[in-house]
């Protein structure tokens, strides 16, 4: 049985397991928060963390031969999607790891590490979404007409998370990438990519390669591979 520690307030569930992370603890324990008062996305974002959705963070140590840290984010991403099915929606991936629902933001994914540690962080919209910002959003309450109980669905989603991390470790990326790419958007689907450096691409999703960065292929049909973007869909 997963170690799943619940607690009712934090500044953010990512902090306290990395906490717990230099304190020594092994992989695989999980804390789930009730509600944050810090929680971030990716960029530095703010996770807006009303209670009734979940906000948990799992710790993962990693090991000499693993596949490199980064694709722990389509590890994620897939136990995220499956476990969401599980409930009775059907989402979409978007690269590196955000999950949609009709083109809006359902669950988002944050990754930080420290040393052999690496803190994964998962937010889902269980029963509130945020209004009023740059991207739609949306929440399991909206899509199946009631919210799915916070420790159920993280309970569900440890399970999903340890198997895919084991295949992960296991059998390599490969079967990961397989999965992942199964539950995205469709090869052809047009996106635009912010890079680090302020610049924009635009062009269609062509797959992972085979470490799991974004392939992009212009309209000139030369392919860009991303390790770094918010990429974004362009709706018609």
């Amino acid at each position: 049985m997963a170690d799943i520690r619940t607690i009712r307030d934090t500044l953010s569930t990512n902090d306290e397991v990395l906490a717990l992370a230099q304190a020594g603890a092994p992989e695989g324990v999980w804390v789930r928060a009730e509600q944050q008062r810090g929680g971030r996305g990716r960029q530095g974002r703010a996770w807006v963390s009303p209670p009734g959705n979940l906000y948990a963070s799992v710790l993962v140590r990693l090991q000499p031969h693993d596949p490199s840290a980064p694709s722990l984010a389509l590890v994620a991403a897939v136990a995220v999607a499956e476990t969401t099915e599980a409930f009775g929606a059907a989402p979409q991936i978007k690269w590196p790891n955000d999950l949609l629902v009709d083109g809006a933001k359902l669950s988002g994914i944050l990754l930080e590490r420290a040393g052999d540690a690496v803190v994964v962080g998962i937010g889902v919209n269980l029963a509130h979404h945020p209004e009023n910002i740059d991207r739609p959003a949306t929440s399991l309450s909206v899509i199946l007409g009631h919210a799915p109980e916070p420790d159920a669905f993280v309970s569900a989603l440890a399970d999903a998370f340890a198997r895919w991390l084991y295949r992960w470790r296991a059998e390599g990326l490969d079967p990961v990438r397989a999965r992942w790419l199964e539950k995205a958007h469709p090869v052809g689907t047009a996106l635009t990519a912010r890079l680090p450096d302020g610049t924009s691409l635009d062009g269609l999703f062509d797959g992972l390669d085979a470490t799991g960065a974004l392939r992009l292929r212009l309209a000139d049909g030369q392919v860009h591979v991303i390790h770094a973007a918010d990429v974004f869909l362009i709706r018609d």
